[in-house]
């Protein structure tokens, strides 16, 4: 079997390679963490039967908005 030439280069004694090291000062911001934070997404695990049902998250969302619009709204100095 023929070595790699990655095989060839590495020295176990290395701890970390050169090409690792990383310039903090020349980073960037993330020019897509605005577009992140706008699509504030959660992941919520559905019970299999439940699955069954609700098959897209478009229909998940549909019944959650009306079960929404349904309850009563609270104020915040009401109780439950």
């Amino acid at each position: 079997m023929s070595k790699t030439p990655f095989e060839e280069s590495y020295n176990s004694d290395d701890e970390l390679l050169a090409e690792y090291h990383f310039d903090y000062k020349k980073a960037k911001p993330n020019r897509f963490a605005a577009q992140s934070r706008k699509q504030l997404l959660k992941v919520v695990v559905l019970d299999e039967d439940v699955a069954q049902v609700f098959t897209t998250p478009e229909s998940v969302n549909k019944v959650l908005r009306a079960l929404i619009e349904s309850m009563p709204q609270v104020t915040e100095g009401d109780t439950p």
